[in-house]
């Protein structure tokens, strides 16, 4: 209980023990807008895209803007940016809460991050990931928390480590590797006590997902002499050797992986079933499965990463392949490596690429903004990917060149739910209700069923003819923008897993 006050209090809310009180005289005071018959020509479809945006800490590169920050300016930097993110037209915030080890949000398995308040294992007063969770839900946005499964210390570390870190705590774990820490992934127990963080923060967290990136083993370094350095796992591959292990080191390395990915897979599905695992890789496939012209970098190979199979065996909910570069660099290029990912998804689960929107901002060679709005049209064709996330979320809320303009006035012109996920069920949500408070503000309510997470509003005036129809995706809340007279609204309350509701049609 105290916990939650803390929470209430930083958001602004009324004390707990107020709120239902306040709740009720509204209710009381509220008229139901009786239902109507739906009209010969309804509205069209909901769009349907996954427009989601990456936030990282890491480094401070995208909130909060810098260590130290009073806990009230990093709550109003929060608001900022999820306010940005709704104004866009996106639906979904990828927030990354494991930078090395650590947490952005109250945890008794590992320590503070340094990224909040410059001093790893120091509290900022408040818990960053239920104040993120409550106002994105507030307006309608998803959010998934990101982790790094195996990273222990980030190359712009400054903290010293503090005493709960698995660097002190587990030495015997955590590796150094050129200028990082890495937890060796070859370590059981390690394995056990990533898993053990999954599962406290699906159990107190009311996630919509959770996402991990393309760390697995740390990408090559080199030495003096540009010789590549091995990752010193010799401990833990000694003692698979000696209790009868057959594998070759470089197979046992990525099974070590994909056991972890495959578990992680199904402690989502029991403790939070309605939650998508996302895996967002390097984007370039294995060599063998690579379409003609592409090269590059392999992580089945480098990083220990067999994605193709975890993509065929449908351990993820998601995959957002990193696609990192612009459509004119043959060896990398976009579509082609996006109808490759599209090629090998057997199990037909999404696949969402990552665009590398932050570089579209600079003066790199071969990136203009416009890169980015044509890389979504692509998405948008035949075969549809369904959607796609940004890297990152500092060059939109600055607008940098233009390309938050751009964006907004073009490729999301209109809102768009993202897509359902047919593999997964979440409890429906039951018809709309529409009261006119005394105040004559209009809301809406569900009338059984479970909670809405948003509504979908279409709405058509009177006088602008029969294809006017215009969407509106309206916060849980249910507070509705003042109609005009003699306006048709049809209305769907949206589940945790983006299933429309019964249609309901009210002429105000």
């Amino acid at each position: 209980m105290q916990r939650r006050r803390l929470i209430h209090a930083a958001l602004g809310w009324p004390a707990l023990g107020m709120g239902a009180h306040v709740l009720t005289g509204c209710a009381s005071a509220a008229r139901p807008v009786p239902p109507t018959t739906e009209p010969a020509s309804g509205p069209p479809a909901v769009p349907r895209e996954f427009r989601g945006v990456w936030v990282a800490t890491v480094a401070n590169i995208d909130w909060p803007s810098r260590r130290g920050l009073p806990a009230e300016q990093q709550i109003t930097e929060i608001r900022q940016l999820l306010d940005t993110a709704r104004d866009l037209r996106l639906n979904a915030i990828v927030l990354q809460v494991r930078t090395s080890a650590d947490a952005l949000y109250a945890s008794s398995l590992e320590p503070w991050s340094e990224y909040l308040t410059g001093v790893q294992g120091q509290s900022p007063g408040y818990d960053p990931l239920a104040v993120w969770l409550a106002e994105a839900h507030a307006r309608g946005l998803e959010l998934h928390a990101w982790i790094n499964p195996y990273r222990a210390r980030q190359s712009g570390g400054r903290s010293a480590p503090a005493a709960q870190h698995v660097s002190r705590r587990r030495p015997d774990w955590v590796k150094t590797y050129g200028d990082q820490l890495w937890i060796d992934p070859g370590e059981p127990e390690a394995a056990e006590h990533t898993l053990a963080v999954c599962r406290d923060l699906l159990t107190r967290y009311a996630l919509d997902g959770l996402h991990i990136d393309d760390y697995f083993y740390p990408y090559p370094v080199q030495d003096a002499a540009k010789q590549e350095v091995d990752f010193p796992d010799e401990p833990s591959w000694q003692r698979y050797l000696s209790q009868g292990g057959s594998l070759s080191r470089a197979d046992w390395r990525r099974d070590n992986v994909d056991r972890l990915v495959e578990r992680l897979h199904a402690l989502v599905r029991e403790l939070r079933p309605a939650a998508r695992l996302g895996i967002s890789p390097f984007g370039l496939p294995r060599p063998a499965l690579r379409p003609a012209g592409i090269e590059g970098f392999s992580q089945y190979d480098k990083l220990y990463a067999d994605v193709e199979r975890w993509l065929s065996e449908g351990w993820l909910d998601y995959l957002a392949p990193q696609l990192y570069w612009p459509r004119a660099q043959k060896p990398q290029a976009f579509e082609p490596l996006l109808r490759a990912w599209q090629g090998l998804n057997g199990k037909q689960r999404h696949v969402w690429p990552g665009l590398f929107t932050s570089k579209a901002v600079t003066d790199a060679a071969g990136w203009a903004p416009d890169e980015i709005p044509a890389q979504i049209e692509i998405c948008r064709a035949s075969p549809a990917a369904g959607g796609h996330l940004h890297f990152s979320m500092v060059p939109l809320a600055q607008n940098r060149r233009g390309l938050t303009t751009l964006l907004h006035q073009g490729v999301y012109a209109e809102p768009a739910l993202p897509p359902t996920t047919q593999w997964l069920s979440a409890p429906p949500c039951g018809p709309v209700q529409l009261l006119r408070q005394r105040t004559g503000d209009l809301q809406l309510v569900t009338q059984d069923g479970a909670p809405a997470r948003l509504f979908a509003l279409w709405r058509r005036a009177a006088h602008r003819g029969e294809a006017a129809w215009r969407l509106a995706l309206i916060a849980p809340d249910g507070r509705v923008p003042a109609p005009e007279a003699g306006e048709t609204l049809v209305v769907r309350a949206i589940n945790a897993l983006n299933s429309e509701g019964p249609a309901a049609t009210f002429i105000v």
